[in-house]
């Protein structure tokens, strides 16, 4: 079974360019609605820097602190619109996968990090 950040990772991976996603829909996606502060805690791995963490915002659609400005040049230049205060127009941009429904196996305990 993959740990709690694995998937998350794999998640992570799948947000195409001009899309963002919310560290909850994540968690969602993941089978674990209620985790979305522990989505953050796994953009913390080093292992995981490699993937596209500027699309992931909240579900307000504004930017990491400490990151927005970095954050907002990627997004926009990928395309993705902001509302005023560098808010993401989250109706307009977020992912929406095709299978949101996560995989049986995503449920099992014990939740391994």
């Amino acid at each position: 079974m993959k740990s709690f950040n694995e998937q998350v990772y794999e998640v992570v991976a799948q947000i195409p360019k001009g899309n963002v996603a919310t560290y909850g829909q994540i968690a969602a996606l993941v089978g674990r609605p209620r985790m979305a502060r522990f989505v953050g805690y796994a953009s913390n791995n080093k292992n995981s820097w490699n993937l596209p963490w500027h699309r992931v915002v909240f579900k307000d659609g504004s930017l990491c602190p400490g990151y927005a400005p970095e954050q907002y040049k990627l997004l926009r230049g990928e395309g993705v619109g902001f509302k005023r205060g560098r808010i993401v127009d989250i109706a307009k941009y977020q992912w929406r996968p095709a299978n949101s429904a996560p995989p049986a196996d995503m449920r099992d305990w014990p939740l391994k990090f």
